[in-house]
């Protein structure tokens, strides 16, 4: 019984850290955001011919494309800025959830589970055989692509895209994390005002 209590009193003690997950999945939303938005700002023409295209010609065959392309790099880019800031945390994280699901439907869905294609898929193995022939008649190739790491196959199905939808519940949920986010202490701001004894929800 009183290993019981002492795990009890440690993990209510641990409470006391608890704004560090939403921190670290705020920090490691952001480059991801960041990558996707700087994309599509440099490159927002091909974006809308991308969207617009028919399947046939590799594109995404969506209506409107030019709304869709507009609406998807205004929230990213919004995205980055609010998640960075732990500004309007929850519901920023409602779009984003949006525009996560889009692509996965429409980019990744058709590719199955796996980001990275396995160790016994047919591609990565075709992959293996053409690294073994590599090495062994061009050795100096082989070891200039490998020495950065191991080639592998992109598989681009809707692993990650998964990952993000279900970090970005946990901020919608959450929030962004007390003392770490400016919706906290906009919260507490709000509280003193009107004399709420609510603790404020980040």
């Amino acid at each position: 019984m009183k290993l019981f209590a002492f795990v009890d009193t440690a993990l209510e003690k641990a409470r006391a850290l608890d704004f560090l997950a939403p921190l670290a999945i705020r920090l490691y939303l952001l480059p991801i955001f960041y990558e996707g938005a700087h994309a599509k700002l440099t490159g927002f023409e091909g974006l809308v011919q991308w969207f617009g295209a028919p399947a046939s010609q590799g594109g995404l065959n969506m209506p409107a494309p030019l709304l869709m392309a507009t609406l998807a790099t205004a929230t990213e880019t919004a995205g980055c800025v609010l998640l960075a800031l732990g500004l309007f945390t929850r519901l920023i994280s409602i779009p984003l959830m949006v525009t996560m699901t889009v692509a996965g439907l429409s980019v990744h869905w058709s590719h199955g589970w796996a980001a990275i294609a396995g160790k016994t898929a047919e591609s990565t193995l075709r992959l293996q055989g053409f690294m073994e022939w590599l090495a062994q008649n061009f050795p100096g190739r082989f070891n200039y692509i490998t020495q950065l790491g191991d080639p592998v196959i992109l598989n681009n199905g809707i692993e990650f895209t998964v990952t993000y939808v279900i970090l970005l519940a946990v901020l919608f949920f959450y929030g962004g994390g007390r003392y770490v986010s400016l919706d906290y202490w906009l919260g507490r701001a709000r509280n003193h005002q009107t004399g709420s004894l609510k603790p404020a929800i980040a």
